[in-house]
């Protein structure tokens, strides 16, 4: 009754949860202007989202599908996070020119780098045509066909709805299928590394530090965007000229103070903020923990070998942080899901929402919903975990497994196409291995498959798993792979997929390494996926119903918006700290004093570049400085997940202010629950960004291309 209770007041004084929420930037009119505005902001919601005037959605591209980054130059001057940049970091690092170790500043145009395969793509316009992909399935009642005329609607409108010949149509589904958005883009290919920081100021605390607070980071690195003669996205070429942009962000150097307004712009990845109670118990009690512990298994042998060579630690440096992210986001997730208290609320909200149920009449569509979600979770549940274990050792952590499943899909590819569609695609695979073999060791991969397939064979269910690993010899297992097959290299790898197709199966299905990859394969798709996609499909369904009801039967006030999706969205809050724990209280802002208080001579996570050191030692911070003080990072209420980092922190009047990189460990959960009093996003602060810029690596002309507002006099 006490959780009921509070749920009640929570909607009694929407005030209080005015700071979370995930919101399409083209629909801010009306509820989210009014409540920006009483948070402080002093723009319109036409200057963030307009089609018909340049506006702050015109300077904020996705960066490779993953990040968001922001143009803040009139000459496409692109920031994004360093781990956003860090894969191209990497690649043109060797150990004579290690940009990882000591940075990287192109001094002029002329020495930025090209990199092949990075993107960045700008909204265009967005479009409700909901009505246009829900067209003939008013009728069909079976989930599976329902879902296929859909994804025809949809397929026909991408390419027939009305776009010039350089953009792009996506439609994405909202409010689990209750909207459909319909986004015009334009792609841009030709992205230039301009500058990133050394890793010891652009990854400083690393791993330690990384989801915590307080933090000391200066997560950015600099691109630039090229475009053809007309401006537009092109093909990298010499020829090509930097981007013009429609819009590009003034830098306020007026700096961040406790309950100062903020928006954050960007591209969140997945949210699932509407699941019911029983999702979530299963989460906390079981899916979790197992992904946790394969992930810890995989980061302590490579931990251990990056420690003691420094090749292996270029080479994994990128993979290591990749696992590393998400292992150290579900521990935080776990405890704070647990802390907030997050299933009794849910099982709170959806008590109050079947008394609305019933208030309505509407027993007949929604009163079965969470029998029907119980009965389905826990049918799923054992296919969800060996789903997870196959994720998570054959195609995520264990380099060797995962190489061999795309020869797996090769031989699928053979067996179903034939010889053309073989050739196409080993000669695609033939390419893309060359890259992931230059960063691959096979002592590290052994080690790691060790561990990894002991786990795989003894905590995955037992009646999905290939007999080949139960109750096998794990190390033997080990040994016998690792000692023969050709997949432990590049070389071994290209004389597997030399031949006609039916040479290739061949040999593919002589060697050890693929042998065990196409029995755990095998048992994957035969005995695990179909039974999961089945239940997934009618737990879909049913998610979509209740989407349905909170939409139909809640409070017109109520403040509901869609899960994130990778689509650009706003949110806004102010710049507050956070009590994680009684008698403890984190201010919102960091400075250099606590990088130097945390520096460890030698150390990979807490090294400080001697300069740095200099710099403030001599509190030689320019016009970045406060108060004698350089300020690094800061925190606040802004609703955020994976997608947002990069994202641009803007203030009022829409200068940016600082850079999204991470969330607070206690508040990883608010991907399921949003909790205002915990749940906090960690910038860097734009002014630590241009004082690296400057003072510390001398690329002024850098800091001249940018329009500086609110500086302060020295």
């Amino acid at each position: 009754m006490k959780l009921l209770r509070l749920l009640v007041l929570l909607l009694a004084f929407p005030a209080l949860a005015q700071q979370g929420g995930m919101w399409i930037p083209s629909l801010l009119k009306g509820m989210n202007e009014s409540e920006m505005k009483s948070l402080g902001m002093r723009m319109t919601a036409d200057d963030i989202y307009s089609v018909n005037h340049s506006s702050l959605k015109d300077a904020v591209p996705q960066f490779n599908g993953g990040c968001t980054s922001e143009v803040i130059s009139s000459k496409g001057l692109l920031l994004t996070n360093h781990h956003c940049g860090f894969g191209e970091i990497q690649a043109h690092s060797t150990l004579e020119h290690d940009y990882i170790t000591n940075g990287f500043w192109a001094m002029s145009l002329e020495e930025e780098l090209p990199n092949p395969d990075v993107v960045v793509t700008f909204i265009v316009r967005i479009e409700d045509v909901t009505s246009k992909v829900l067209d003939g399935t008013q009728s069909i009642t079976a989930e599976k066909d329902r879902q296929k005329k859909i994804q025809d609607n949809i397929a026909s409108l991408t390419k027939t709805l009305p776009k010039e010949s350089w953009q792009e149509n996506s439609i994405r589904t909202f409010y689990e299928g209750n909207q459909y958005m319909l986004f015009v883009t334009e792609t841009f290919k030709d992205i230039r590394l301009v500058g990133a920081p050394p890793s010891s100021i652009g990854k400083f605390g690393s791993d330690t530090d990384n989801w915590v607070w307080p933090r000391h980071t200066g997560d950015f690195s600099l691109f630039r965007i090229y475009a053809n003669k007309d401006n537009r996205p092109a093909e990298y070429s010499k020829d090509n000229v930097p981007y013009t942009p429609k819009h590009y962000f003034p830098i306020s150097l007026g700096g961040v103070k406790e309950d100062d307004f903020m928006l954050v712009f960007g591209y969140p990845g997945r949210t699932t903020e509407y699941l019911p109670a029983v999702a979530v118990e299963q989460i906390v009690n079981v899916l979790n923990p197992a992904k946790i512990e394969v992930r810890d298994a995989a980061l302590k042998v490579a931990d251990g070998f990056m420690r003691k060579d420094q090749a292996i630690k270029i080479q994994y440096a990128a993979k290591y942080a990749s696992i590393a992210n998400y292992w150290k986001k579900w521990i935080g997730e776990t405890q704070g899901l647990k802390k907030s208290n997050a299933v009794a609320l849910k099982k709170a909200e959806e008590a109050a929402f079947m008394a609305r149920v019933a208030k309505a009449g509407k027993q007949g569509e929604y009163g079965t919903l969470f029998t029907d979600f119980e009965k389905n979770y826990k049918e799923i549940e054992p296919y969800t975990l060996a789903r997870d274990y196959f994720m998570e050792v054959a195609l995520r952590n264990t380099e060797l497994l995962t190489i061999g499943y795309r020869m797996y899909q090769l031989e699928q590819a053979y067996t179903a196409r034939g010889e053309q569609a073989f050739n196409d695609r080993r000669n695609n695979t033939i390419a893309a291995l060359e890259e992931t073999y230059k960063d691959y060791n096979k002592n590290v991969d052994e080690k790691v498959f060790e561990q990894l397939i002991a786990l795989y064979g003894t905590k995955s269910p037992k009646q999905f798993l290939p007999q080949e690993v139960i109750g096998a010899d794990y190390k033997a297992l080990t040994a016998s792979v690792y000692g023969s097959s050709k997949l432990t290299s590049y070389a071994g790898a290209k004389e597997l997929l030399s031949g006609d197709g039916k040479t290739v199966i061949e040999k593919l299905n002589a060697d050890k390494g693929y042998q065990l990859v196409k029995a755990m394969a095998d048992a994957y798709s035969t005995k695990v996926a179909p039974k999961y996609d089945e239940i997934n499909l009618r737990i879909a369904s049913l998610q979509r119903t209740y989407m349905k009801g909170i939409l139909e039967l809640s409070p017109k006030d109520a403040r509901i918006f869609p899960d994130a999706n990778s689509t650009l969205r706003v949110t806004y809050g102010k710049v507050n700290g956070y009590e994680p724990r009684d008698a403890t209280y984190y201010q919102p802002l960091t400075y250099l004093d606590g990088v130097i208080e945390k520096y460890v001579p030698g150390d990979y996570e807490f090294d400080v570049p001697s300069k740095l050191i200099d710099l403030y030692n001599k509190k030689d911070y320019g016009r970045y400085g406060e108060k004698g003080r350089m300020p690094v990072c800061f925190i606040g209420t802004n609703h955020t997940t994976g997608g947002n980092s990069g994202s641009p922190a803007i203030d009022a009047k829409g200068n940016l202010i600082g850079l999204n990189f991470d969330r607070v460990w206690e508040g990883t959960m608010s991907d399921i629950h949003y909790d205002p009093s915990i749940c906090r996003n960690i910038m860097v602060d734009i002014r630590y960004v241009l004082f690296i810029i400057d003072k510390f690596a001398g690329a002024k002309h850098l800091v001249d291309e940018m329009k500086i507002v609110n500086a302060k006099k020295k």
